[in-house]
């Protein structure tokens, strides 16, 4: 249910982003960059959980999109870091009430008791599930990579 619930809440955010024309992919991306410019590919592949040849694709789409560039910091060429043109931080005020529309959709008709229940519940699934995936790191067992060896 929760598996399906996420598939709802993107699929809604999805259908919001498309009119500025903007995939739920990117948003994710944009997301980051509205909290911290400056990263490089390898640093927002961590922060958003993806590989880094999906975050490559992601952000030549913005880029050519005119909503971030890449540029080398002073005493390191060789890395690239990722910052918001005017264009991508202007994005904000138009995309994170799309988000909050889609939250308020979801939560309609729920008391606030109801609401504190599902959000007590929640911290403590993702609570769980961290534990699992520390427990089995520390035994060696890690997410397998999502790209097919060749």
């Amino acid at each position: 249910m929760i598996r399906l619930a996420t598939r709802g809440f993107n699929r809604s955010l999805q259908i919001r982003l498309a009119s500025h024309h903007v995939t739920f992919g990117q948003w994710i991306f944009l997301r980051i960059l509205w909290e911290q410019e400056g990263l490089t590919q390898r640093e927002l592949s961590e922060e958003a959980g993806l590989t880094e040849p999906t975050t490559h694709t992601a952000l030549q789409r913005l880029e050519a999109l005119g909503f971030l560039e890449k540029r080398t910091l002073a005493g390191n060429k060789r890395k690239q870091h990722v910052f918001l043109t005017k264009r991508g931080k202007e994005l904000r005020i138009e995309l994170e009430p799309l988000a909050v529309e889609v939250n308020e959709v979801a939560l309609a008709g729920l008391s606030s008791s109801e609401l504190d229940i599902i959000r007590k519940g929640m911290l403590l699934i993702l609570d769980n599930l961290e534990e699992d995936e520390r427990k089995a790191g520390e035994e060696g067992r890690k997410v397998p990579p999502t790209r097919i060896p060749t």
